[in-house]
């Protein structure tokens, strides 16, 4: 089972020559709860609008220029493939494009519930969803 991470950091024009961009984490607001811990699902900036008028539950969500980032619970990747383009990052480390925070949950809770979010990605890629089949046993 392949697991999508988070682009690896890559040189740029933009950050001078033989300069790799760096990461940052993102940060949680003050009052926030993460006993869960924390990761991030990241789209294309073009499936964000989509994305969060579309979900019922709504996390943290945070957005530079080319990505939109959701927060989801620690471990949110576990026997789910993200569906391309779509990028997992575990701790919630991603690449310093400056993202900022565009959407404050009213709760305490700062994720968006994953397999909702899941579902609507796959929607939105025109992948059909798949995950492992429990094993099924009998005892007679």
């Amino acid at each position: 089972m392949a697991t999508l991470l988070v682009p690896r950091a890559r040189r740029s024009p933009e950050n001078g020559p033989g300069r790799a961009l760096a990461s940052t984490r993102l940060a949680v607001p003050t009052g926030l709860h993460t006993g869960l811990g924390c990761d991030a699902v990241g789209v294309p900036a073009r499936f964000g609008f989509k994305i969060l008028s579309r979900l019922p539950a709504k996390g943290c969500v945070y957005a530079d220029t080319d990505w939109w980032w959701w927060l989801v619970p620690a471990g949110s990747d576990l026997d789910l493939v993200w569906p391309l383009p779509a990028c997992y990052a575990r701790g919630a480390e991603i690449p310093d494009r400056g993202p900022r925070l565009i959407h404050h949950p009213d709760g305490t809770s700062p994720y968006t519930p994953p397999i909702p979010l899941y579902l609507l990605v796959c929607q939105l890629t025109g992948i059909a969803p798949a995950w492992p089949a429990p094993q099924v046993r009998s005892a007679l």
